[in-house]
């Protein structure tokens, strides 16, 4: 078996020999730049870069000559246990797992393995064939690159201004004298976990800040998520522009979590912070987590119980008793029945308040001074973050072209991961293997000011589902687009769930009203798996939608393809006999076979219908109007397929029961409501979508 060269984004970090039974590597010390001695690849060592690239060389030494012998010409292959697809015979994909390792083979032999995760590439080559792989790219951006060793400056308390300290860690690039522009990291996770990811940018010129957020692993200070990070992003970069290796200009990057964190630095509208690499990013309380629509997300307590001590603890996600842990009540003792110890922030969370002081410190969007700052975000259809992408996109949308990049894919939270998801497959460029290349030339261009042309590249590139192609645009929402109105209606049942229920582009003229009794002791359900905590995964509902509290407008069959693209908004006519009650509403894509696959979905509490600062109660008879923006989407609902748009008031997994009363989701008394829906006439009852021209 011959050599592979092993590449991270671009640079080699060792060297593999898939001999039979006695696989080799020479591996990179980052600290040093040079290359170690062969040795045996060790189950350790493997598991080592199987953390870090999500590939497992062990077993691709094991299955080489599987590979080798399986994998030839288009269709559909297994290699033990393993399926792949092709469509040139030279690419083959790896299918239904997460961090494929995608196969490369020519001249009769596996030439590449390249496997992709949410913010980089890694990639195995046959010595001799770089040129005929995604490295040619690299080689092209950097034709004569100059790679530096990392060197640890050491641990610093970076003190904020409150006068708590914040743990530090600064990578700097070996035997560079000038300044340098650094790029920061603020985690929640411990500052050491993962750390390796970063080293590229240290290789490359620029110093590397990673910091623990207050209240996580080696910081001081209170642990309340989201709560402190303007004020200490803020600081952090002062201190940043005040070092003696540091050019004043600053970077970041990152996902989730430490997305949210550039935008809450951003807002503080400080000048050395020159660039955002913003993935999966988290917004504000009411419009993402955890109190999206003025509801409280049960789905983030998976999240929540990973960081409820002082260190990451992901093994705390992971349980089968998650139905018992959402039903205690009062929701007070959740952390204690289901832990064994208190949680200060989850009790603040709990609290029935409005969107006060308390949720206000950390909307960033709201908080922002109306500083430009270049912005590359990358998200996708089914991110349980993509309220806080929303919110991202409608902050940037005024920029200057050059000083925003977007990339929405076929994603999940976990990101460039998936070609098939919960029984939804999607088309071979799904996913992306030049995302890290992007990153890099954004850096290069706006910490470096490198005349790369990223900044005269398409602003928007997008994914369309049924197409199975990606597209671009100047901007989002998508310039190419039309507000048109799908109408629900129904012929007249007391429940739609058999199907009756219609939507329609014609307005209804004549008013109509289905109803429906919502128990907050049964819940229909939102389906996912709560330990995965991935919250907005496509799924079939087909089932579900058999519940006599689900209401089901749908399309006839499409005489023509209809392709959706941009963020919905269900303006729904509603009365209840309750004085507070949510509705949740989702759209579906029902193929001719019947499965209706969600797409897209939203929530509202009644009593925010005019803004989340005040509670306002229905009054007994009042018929109120209800927009409820959902999630973002480009589909191509195709010609013979039926667009559907439920309407609920549970979803069991994603939001705590409404109890029906004015403490909402926080009390332990619930009533059975009357909810109804308004069709037609005065009460038209529609979804604003945006048809592709």
């Amino acid at each position: 078996m011959a050599v592979f060269n092993l590449y991270v984004s671009g640079i080699l970090y060792g060297k593999l020999d898939l001999a039979p039974g006695a696989p080799r590597i020479r591996r990179l010390d980052v600290f040093t730049g040079e290359l170690g001695d062969w040795e045996p690849l060790t189950p350790e060592i493997a598991g080592e870069y199987k953390s870090f690239l999500k590939m497992d060389f062990l077993t691709l030494a094991e299955r080489a000559g599987a590979y080798d012998r399986a994998l030839c010409g288009k269709g559909e292959f297994q290699v033990a246990g393993e399926r792949y697809t092709s469509e040139d015979g030279v690419h083959y994909l790896q299918r239904d797992v997460q961090f494929p390792c995608n196969k490369q083979k020519e001249d009769g032999g596996l030439v590449a393995v390249y496997c992709p995760s949410r913010e980089m590439v890694g990639l195995l080559v046959r010595e001799g064939f770089e040129e005929r792989t995604l490295l040619r790219q690299w080689r092209e951006t950097w034709p004569e690159e100059r790679l530096f060793a990392v060197a640890y400056a050491g641990a610093f308390d970076v003190p904020m201004g409150d006068g708590v300290a914040l743990s530090t860690d600064v990578y700097l690039p070996a035997g560079v004298e000038e300044k340098v522009p650094a790029v920061l990291v603020r985690t929640p996770y411990g500052k050491e976990e993962g750390r390796e990811v970063y080293y590229r940018y240290v290789q490359r010129g620029y110093a590397v800040v990673i910091q623990d957020v207050r209240g996580r692993n080696k910081s001081g200070g209170e642990w309340v998520p989201n709560y402190y990070e303007v004020e200490d992003g803020n600081d952090t970069l002062n201190w940043i522009a005040a070092q003696p290796w540091s050019s004043g200009s600053v970077g970041m990057v990152g996902g989730s979590y430490l997305g949210y964190v550039q935008w809450a630095a951003a807002a503080s509208g400080n000048p050395h912070l020159k660039a955002l690499i913003s993935v999966v990013c988290a917004g504000s309380a009411f419009i993402d987590v955890p109190r999206r629509g003025g509801s409280l997300n049960s789905g983030m307590l998976a999240w929540a119980f990973s960081v409820s001590q002082k260190s990451f603890k992901p093994e705390l996600m992971e349980r089968d008793d998650w139905r018992e842990v959402l039903r205690i009540r009062p929701l007070s003792d959740i952390p204690k029945k289901a832990l064994g110890y208190e949680v200060p922030f989850l009790y603040q969370w709990f609290q029935p308040r409005d969107n006060d002081e308390f949720w206000g410190r950390s909307d960033w969007q709201a908080r922002w001074k109306g500083a430009q700052v270049p912005a590359l975000i990358q998200s996708g259809w089914f991110d349980d973050n993509g309220m806080g992408t929303t919110q991202a996109l409608e902050l940037v949308h005024g920029f200057p072209a050059e000083k925003r990049k977007v990339i929405l894919g076929p994603w999940q939270h976990s990101g460039n991961s998936k070609y098939d998801m919960h029984g939804v497959s999607f088309g071979s460029q799904a996913l992306r293997f030049d995302l890290d290349l992007l990153y890099f030339r954004w850096f290069e261009r706006h910490l470096k000011g490198v005349e790369n042309g990223v900044d005269r590249e398409a602003p928007v590139e997008y994914y369309t589902l049924g197409q199975e192609r990606w597209k671009t645009a100047e901007n989002w929402p998508v310039p190419a687009t039309a507000e048109r109105a799908l109408y629900l209606t129904s012929s007249g049942h007391a429940n739609t769930s058999s199907g009756d229920g219609l939507l329609t582009w014609q307005a209804p003229a004549q008013e109509g009203r289905d109803s429906y009794r919502y128990d907050p002791q049964d819940p229909a359900t939102h389906i996912v798996d709560m330990s995965e905590n991935e919250l907005e995964v496509p799924e079939d509902y087909t089932q579900e939608e058999q519940r006599q509290d689900i209401l089901c407008y749908t399309t006839p069959p499409l005489p023509e393809d209809v392709t959706v693209t941009g963020d919905m908004t269900a303006e729904l006519y509603i009365s209840s006999d309750a004085p507070d009650t949510d509705f949740v509403v989702r759209v579906t894509d029902v193929g001719e076979n019947g499965r209706s696959i969600k797409l897209a979905d939203g929530v509202l509490s009644v009593r925010y219908r005019n803004g989340f600062e005040k509670a306002e109660f229905l009054e007994e008879g009042e018929i109120a109007c209800l927009k409820i923006r959902t999630t973002k989407l480009s589909n191509c609902f195709r010609k013979g397929h039926r667009i559907r748009v439920t309407v609920t008031s549970g979803a069991e997994n994603f939001i705590f029961p409404n109890s029906n009363t004015r403490e909402g989701y926080n009390s332990t008394t619930t009533v059975v409501a009357e909810n109804a829906l308004y069709h037609g006439g005065a009460h038209a009852s529609k979804l604003i979508v945006r048809v592709e021209e």
